[in-house]
């Protein structure tokens, strides 16, 4: 939780006005894995798939993303 001394000297910070100069500048993101934009998309998945999922990514040495899209990729591939 954020306590009200945070917010007030946020509020503080930003009613001051901020150094546009001074801000660190931020790249764009993750860095793309293929020629064109990736989407986002949203899977629900049971505690059990998810753990299951989990511990393929972790035996495989994988981000749970990649496990899943191997996974797709294997599905994808079947006649």
């Amino acid at each position: 939780m954020v306590g009200d001394e945070q917010v007030q000297r946020w509020s503080e910070e930003a009613e001051a006005g901020y150094d546009v100069d001074k801000l660190q500048h931020r790249g764009r993101g993750r860095p793309g894995r293929a020629a064109e934009p990736m989407r986002v998309v949203a899977v629900r998945l049971t505690a059990e798939e998810l753990a299951a999922v989990d511990a393929v990514a972790a035996r495989e040495h994988l981000s749970r993303s990649e496990a899943i899209r191997r996974a797709l990729a294997d599905f994808a591939a079947c006649p």
